[in-house]
C-alpha cells in the first residue's frame, strides 16, 4: 500500500489543474471503512487533509466520530472520486471531479483495501460511478432507497456541504433513519 500511495501522490495525470496536482488520499490495508467522496476543495488542497472543512465537520457528525477517530487511517480510508482539487466553475462552486482520476487509481486502491466492511458513497459523483444503473433518477431517490445497497456494504449519503441543509429539512427521514443507522454501523466497526 505504501508504494501505491507514493505513486498516487506523485501522479500528474491532471497537470493542467488550476492549482496543480496534489492528490489527497488516506488509506491503510487494515481500514474497515472507506469514504468515497467528490474531490478536495481549496482548503483541503492547501492543507493536504481530507474533509478539513465545514463539510467534513458535518460528515463526522453524521458518522458520530471525533476528528481523531475519523483521521485514523488504520480504520478509515478516504479516497475521493477526483484526488485533486478540480478548480472552480464560472458561476461559483467547484468543478466536477476529473474523469480520468477514478479509472486510473480506484481499483488499484480497492485491491489493497481487503478489510473494508462498509463503503460510504458520499454525493452523486461517487454514487453514479459505483452504482451505475442501480442508482435512482435523483440523488435524493437513491438515498431514499439507502437500504437497497446495504447488502453490498454500501451506504449512500448526500454530499455534506452547506447546500444539503434544504435537503435535510425537506426529508426528515435522513435525520431519523439514515444518519442514526450510519452512526450505528460506524460504531460497530470502530
Amino acid at each position: 500500500m505504501d508504494d501505491l500511495l507514493a505513486d498516487i501522490r506523485a501522479c500528474h495525470i491532471c497537470a493542467d489543474l488550476p492549482l496543480g496536482p496534489r492528490p489527497i488520499i488516506r488509506a491503510q490495508t487494515s481500514a474497515k471503512i472507506l469514504i468515497i467522496g467528490q474531490a478536495p476543495g481549496t482548503k483541503v488542497h492547501e492543507t493536504g487533509v481530507p474533509w478539513n472543512d465545514p463539510s467534513g465537520d458535518r460528515l463526522r457528525d453524521w458518522m458520530g466520530l471525533a476528528p481523531d477517530q475519523f483521521y485514523d487511517d488504520s480504520t478509515i480510508a478516504i479516497m475521493p472520486m477526483g484526488l485533486c482539487y478540480p478548480g472552480k466553475v464560472e458561476k461559483g462552486g467547484d468543478k466536477p471531479p476529473r474523469p480520468e482520476c477514478a479509472p486510473a487509481w480506484h481499483q488499484k486502491v480497492l485491491d489493497e483495501l481487503v478489510n473494508i466492511k462498509l463503503t460510504l458513497l458520499v454525493g452523486s459523483y461517487a454514487q453514479a460511478y459505483y452504482l451505475g444503473k442501480r442508482r435512482h433518477k435523483t440523488m435524493t431517490d437513491t438515498i431514499r432507497h439507502w437500504q437497497d445497497y446495504r447488502r453490498d456494504n454500501l451506504f449512500v449519503l448526500p454530499h455534506p456541504s452547506w447546500r444539503v441543509t434544504n435537503l435535510i429539512q425537506k426529508n426528515p427521514w435522513l435525520s431519523t433513519e439514515v444518519f442514526p443507522q450510519l452512526k450505528q454501523d460506524v460504531r460497530a466497526l470502530i
